[in-house]
């Protein structure tokens, strides 16, 4: 082989990798929830069983937004979420549906080696329309995120912890913290399996869930937006206390605008 055939050689295999590798970058990035891009979410957890409810079922529609900005110099993400609640249809009261208690979180983000950071403040405004599907209390915390780009696609959790410190006196004060640890494993075609199952613990009174996901999603562009489709059906292995979920589907459409 001459040496320009060679270099022919050596360009054609360097291209699909290059393609591969880009491919793989823009996938991680439409998953990770510290990609500096304007986001709209709309997602929804559907509870198809609790325990202690009578196999009631049970939904959370989540508005969701993410807007990058500075603030002291240093890049961070504002997160926002806005839940529209049916509750299981219970005596006394049956079902209802209502707007629910408005999240915020400000992420500060850092780099340390091959890991992408992110931690801020956490507040939670008494928006509900109703008791059932609000807690009435404001409440306060931290949220912290941490990424690990892989060469599958990518791993690592989010961790928010809150506390009520002002309210409805007649309510039940709230001591909550979640961790979701998450896995993507990227697929050809811009398809991916995820795993993204948010473990709770209500630090008040004991209660907790464990649940296990396993779902997929597809990728794609329209014009300069990202959309990113997904469904991941959900299980709980560990729980204590009534209310907490049998099995859950969480899904949900994600679009990212460029800056």
């Amino acid at each position: 082989m001459t040496g320009s055939h060679r270099l022919l050689a050596t360009i054609a295999c360097a291209v699909p990798l290059a393609a591969a590798a880009q491919s793989t970058q823009e996938m991680n990035a439409s998953n990770n929830p510290l990609t500096p891009s304007i986001g709209a979410n709309l997602q929804d957890q559907y509870v198809g069983r609790a325990y202690g409810l009578g196999d009631e079922d049970s939904n959370a529609f989540l508005f969701r937004g993410t807007l990058p900005h500075k603030l002291f110099g240093r890049p961070q993400i504002l997160r926002a979420t806005m839940p529209v609640v049916t509750t299981p249809d219970l005596p006394p009261d049956g079902r209802h549906t209502g707007a629910g208690d408005l999240n915020l979180f400000d992420l500060f983000l850092f780099k340390a080696g091959g890991l992408e950071l992110g931690v801020g403040p956490q507040l939670t405004l008494p928006t509900a329309s109703r008791d059932e599907t609000g807690t009435g209390k404001w409440q306060a915390g931290l949220a912290g995120v941490v990424i690990a780009p892989q060469h599958f696609g990518m791993a690592g959790g989010l961790v928010t912890w809150q506390q009520s410190f002002a309210g409805d006196d007649d309510r039940p004060n709230v001591n909550t913290l979640q961790v979701q640890p998450f896995v993507i494993w990227n697929l050809p075609q811009a398809f991916y399996l995820r795993s993204t199952a948010t473990m709770t613990w209500n630090l008040r009174n004991g209660d907790y869930a464990i649940p296990v996901g396993l779902g997929a999603g597809k990728i794609w562009k329209q014009g300069t937006t990202t959309l990113n489709l997904f469904a991941e059906p959900q299980w709980t292995v560990a729980r204590d206390g009534d209310g907490q979920p049998k099995f859950q589907v969480f899904m949900g459409l994600n679009l990212q605008f460029p800056l």
